[in-house]
């Protein structure tokens, strides 16, 4: 058992087993049966490659040999910090095979985040590509390679300069030992109050039953194909059910380079997509083009989730796009709650429906932890078959994050309506959804802190029509008199510290002090007030 980990207690686990969530089988066990059902269909389409269930299954148990020839055993963790190309798909299904551990870097993370996840993991192997999106990710290896010891090897997709190409990292497929599936799978990364990622252990257990549960509620089968729009590290885009979902039923993942129309309707109209996901910042920026607005996406369903979706805006997917709709609520820590795709109008519009597992538990409390009546709004907390009962290598936080009996707190708050679905209303955490990205406030603020020209600052965030919320940095000078901080200094200075591009204020404001609550904190909801919100 991977060191770190918490285990569902055994009565649990027996539960979930007898009653058939989880059913023994590894992630690289499912793909492995879908290829040999369906080896010559279309598996993933990436760029200007398309690969066959046989010819992706072939390549994955290559790179498996390859990897256990460089020493990587079960149990290792390695980061891949990979983008949506094909290389992505292959890497996580061979580390599956070897019962390595794959840590699911976002492709925004830059030196902060992922030195972190190096030392926490005590990773093993560092996977990037060579350039994404004009930034040179063989310039971070060598950063983290520094400041890493426990790292033996760093491989890249592309032109590796001095590190160990990722396509050469193969051997002739061999009998290898078999993982154990009720053994952790891959590592998810939570945003969190705390700043830098707290790590999801995620079974192969769990995290099948999360992909095959959401397949099955979404109608995807092999006549399906799925579009990676959002980064494929994400949950969302990797389990719910995501590429894996839809490989597991013999569908096709199809992965875009980014999420802009530019890139996405000319994937949608030609592969003949069936189901995506978004969250509500792009979905607005998918109705403003005119050109998404003339294509026929009438065999399309929209995934919507991760943050609020107002229903006014929801309401315009059907007469502007021309899909059907389907809201989600979902947490990379297990819960996921759907509206049905049988549900009336206004529930999908107006609600992020029900549990998705007969097994899921759940509890509306409020701040001490007792139930609320029906309809009120509390904290939603959670327990289930693909809810986790701790975050890996967090004692301290697990202790807070996790009741006594096992349920999850969720930071969110929720009311139930009458018919059990669930509507989200805020948040406890002080957590900004930026454009689908989750930034902690409290990160920000301790790094600006450290500039010289800050003396005290607040984060908070703003309501964006096109981010969902903007991050502002509401700054005391450090010096009335002197150099007052600038927004374009602030922003390269912490892009220096390795801070992620995403988490960066969007605005500043220097303010002279902060209104305080009557328990002397900083009174956020008054600054958001001060703007205007």
């Amino acid at each position: 058992m991977l060191e770190g980990f918490v285990p569902w207690p055994a009565e649990f686990a027996e539960r979930y087993r007898a009653e058939g969530y989880w059913r023994g089988r590894t992630l690289y066990d499912l793909l492995r049966s879908a290829a040999h059902e369906h080896r010559e269909r279309t598996a993933v389409v990436a760029g200007g490659l398309r690969l066959t269930f046989g010819r992706l299954l072939a390549r994955v148990d290559e790179t498996a040999a390859g990897l256990y020839g460089l020493g990587i055993r079960p149990g290792d963790r390695v980061i891949v910090h990979l983008p949506n190309q094909a290389p992505f798909v292959m890497l996580s299904f061979a580390l599956f095979r070897l019962g390595a551990v794959p840590v699911m870097a976002l492709p925004g993370h830059r030196r902060n985040e992922i030195v972190h996840l190096c030392r926490h993991t005590d990773a093993v192997a560092y996977v990037v590509p060579d350039r994404f999106q004009g930034f040179d990710h063989r310039v971070l290896a060598r950063e983290v390679l520094t400041a890493a010891p426990s790292l033996r090897h760093v491989l890249v997709a592309g032109d590796a300069a001095e590190f160990t190409p990722l396509d050469e990292v193969r051997a002739e497929a061999r009998d290898l030992p078999p993982a154990d599936a009720s053994q952790v799978a891959l590592l998810l990364l939570s945003g969190g109050t705390t700043g830098l990622p707290k790590l999801i252990p995620r079974t192969h257990d769990d995290y099948a039953y999360n992909a095959l549960a959401c397949a099955e509620a979404l109608g995807m089968d092999r006549d399906g194909a799925y579009l990676a729009a959002t980064p494929v590290a994400h949950n969302a885009a990797l389990g719910c059910p995501g590429v894996l979902g839809t490989l597991f039923t013999g569908g096709k993942a199809v992965l875009a380079p980014n999420p802009s129309p530019e890139e996405a309707l000319p994937l949608l109209l030609r592969e003949g997509v069936t189901l995506t996901t978004l969250v509500p910042p792009l979905v607005m920026m998918w109705l403003a083009d005119p050109e998404v607005a003339k294509a026929d996406l009438s065999g399309l369903l929209l995934q919507v989730g991760s943050s609020k979706f107002q229903p006014e805006v929801a309401r315009r997917v059907t007469a502007v796009l021309g899909c059907r709709l389907t809201q989600w609520y979902g947490i990379g820590e297990g819960l996921l709650t759907h509206t049905r795709l049988d549900d009336p109008e206004d529930v999908v519009l107006t609600t992020e429906g029900r549990p998705l597992s007969p097994a899921d538990e759940i509890r509306v409390v409020d701040g001490a932890g007792r139930e609320v009546a029906p309809g009120e709004v509390g904290e939603l907390l959670a327990r289930g078959p693909y809810t986790i009962r701790g975050y890996y290598r967090a004692p301290e936080h697990n202790a807070r994050a996790f009741t006594p009996d096992g349920f999850f707190r969720t930071g969110d708050l929720v009311r139930l309506t009458e018919e059990g679905n669930v509507v989200v209303s805020g948040r406890v955490k002080d957590i900004i959804h930026r454009g689908g990205d989750k930034v902690s406030a409290e990160e920000v603020e301790s790094h600006l802190l450290t500039h010289p020209a800050v003396r005290d600052v607040a984060v908070v965030g703003l309501p964006d029509e096109r981010l969902g919320e903007r991050v502002c940095a509401f700054v005391v000078p450090s010096s009335p008199d002197g150099e007052q901080p600038r927004l374009a200094r602030l922003k390269a200075y912490l892009t220096e510290r390795g801070l992620a591009a995403f988490k960066l204020p969007d605005r500043l404001e220097l303010v002279d002090a902060f209104p305080k609550t009557p328990v002397g904190k900083v009174d956020k909801k008054a600054l958001r007030a001060r703007d205007g919100h």
